[in-house]
């Protein structure tokens, strides 16, 4: 017996099935939480929480062959909402919690069985971008700005980072990347290897339906089988990733994320 899922609970996802027999999800993250109609897509509480849980319902949805991720309004992701990471930085229930979500969000992308198509334009960033790393067929527009913010807010870059930048692009660019917080164009990301194709922004979206489209048109064994096959490169770095969530989480509770915080609502560079 075939088993559908409803969506219908998930409040920062815009969820809806597109190609000939339904078999695509489209995945839109809301732009301003909830309600939608912000300027980006940002993660707070109830924002990180479901990207984290929304691939295990792709996963056990029978009517899925593809899933495409991406951002509403002027860009893909904009980050965590400053108001959750002051919660974790103030709170250990809370630290603890988000620290299980940002561990599930990285294995369930791994895990989840369906092929995953990211298109992400403008800013790519937070727990958006661990999704839109992730994806098994990542696009960016070539105008994107893709970085990994966290030595910037005083914390190791830790939510999957170490896990995926190396295998990528290796490890003398993710290191200057990821140590400097350097910003990183959807053209030279596509250079370097961080991601799989750049296109046009206005070619994006319709580009990242088209591989959706083939892959779920395709046989459905020998894609799934050969993404687990292909990501038990991942599954091996599973440690280095546990160590840097690790770490990322210490700094919660350190004195560096508070000059972090600070510096970014005062828009001025950190001295820390």
């Amino acid at each position: 017996m075939s088993h559908v899922i409803d969506y219908s609970r998930y409040q920062t996802l815009r969820i809806t099935r597109r190609g000939t027999h339904q078999t695509v999800l489209d995945i839109q993250m809301k732009a301003g939480g909830p309600g939608g109609n912000g300027k980006l897509p940002t993660a707070g509480h109830e924002g990180h929480a479901e990207l984290a849980e929304i691939w295990r319902d792709v996963s056990r949805d029978d009517s899925v062959r593809a899933a495409v991720l991406r951002g509403e309004g002027l860009g893909f992701s904009g980050g965590g909402d400053l108001t959750l990471v002051e919660d974790m930085a103030r709170d250990f229930d809370i630290r603890s919690r988000v620290w299980k979500e940002a561990r599930d969000l990285v294995y369930n992308v791994i895990n989840c069985d369906k092929p995953i198509v990211s298109a992400m334009h403008g800013p790519a960033v937070g727990a958006g971008l661990v999704a839109g790393l992730l994806a098994d067929i990542s696009i960016a527009s070539k105008t994107a700005k893709i970085l990994d913010g966290h030595t910037r807010l005083g914390v190791a870059a830790g939510d999957h980072a170490a896990i995926i930048w190396p295998l990528l692009c290796g490890m003398a660019k993710a290191k200057y990347y990821l140590l400097l917080c350097e910003p990183v164009s959807g053209e030279e990301a596509e250079r370097i290897g961080l991601v799989s194709l750049a296109v046009e922004e206005d070619q994006l979206l319709s580009k990242a339906y088209e591989v959706a489209d083939r892959l779920a048109n395709g046989s459905q064994s020998a894609i799934r089988w050969t993404k687990y096959a292909l990501n038990n490169w991942l599954r091996q770095a599973g440690p280095s990733f546990d160590a840097s969530l690790a770490l990322e989480f210490m700094g919660f509770s350190g004195p560096d994320v508070q000059e972090g915080l600070a510096s970014l609502k005062a828009r001025r560079p950190p001295q820390f």
